[in-house]
């Protein structure tokens, strides 16, 4: 099954650009895995936030196929642990779907439309991270939930 990760918005900092190529690199010995930046809306000083969460929920929905299971990270999602998330992986890839797309969203998240599409919401934390760290942990943890599914030595409990 292949991967998607779709994010609002390009990654600037070169140190966060690195480590999100390490683990797409290491991701690929897994699955098939695409990182897809929608570009940030020009001129939103004249938008409000919901025509900005409106404008970018169409460019996301623009890169989704029929068929894909389309999980948000929402601050309302439900958190698992490390292992526990490998079993999601795990579920997600035994239900036979086209594709599995993770959505990072924008500054002031998704809109309706993109709610309504979604077939599940997860969030990393009850902290707040900016949208840049947030690709690179996922990353991670991806990476880390393949690793205890193939039964690595890359996480420890």
């Amino acid at each position: 099954m292949k991967v998607k990760l779709i994010c609002v918005g390009k990654t600037i900092k070169t140190f966060l650009k690195e480590g999100e190529q390490e683990y797409l690199k290491r991701l690929g010995h897994y699955a098939s895995i695409e990182k897809i930046e929608i570009p940030e809306l020009k001129n939103v000083k004249k938008l409000s936030k919901n025509q900005i969460k409106q404008q970018e929920g169409q460019l996301i929905l623009n890169q989704i196929k029929p068929g894909e299971i389309i999980v948000l990270l929402d601050e309302r999602g439900n958190q698992y642990g490390s292992v526990d998330f490998s079993k999601y992986l795990q579920k997600k890839f035994n239900s036979g779907g086209r594709g599995l797309v993770f959505i990072i969203g924008g500054a002031y998240g998704f809109s309706d439309e993109i709610y309504d599409k979604s077939n599940d919401k997860m969030s990393l934390s009850k902290m707040t991270f900016s949208h840049q760290m947030v690709r690179l942990f996922f990353l991670e943890q991806i990476y880390r939930g393949f690793t205890i599914l193939k039964g690595e030595p890359y996480h420890h409990e």
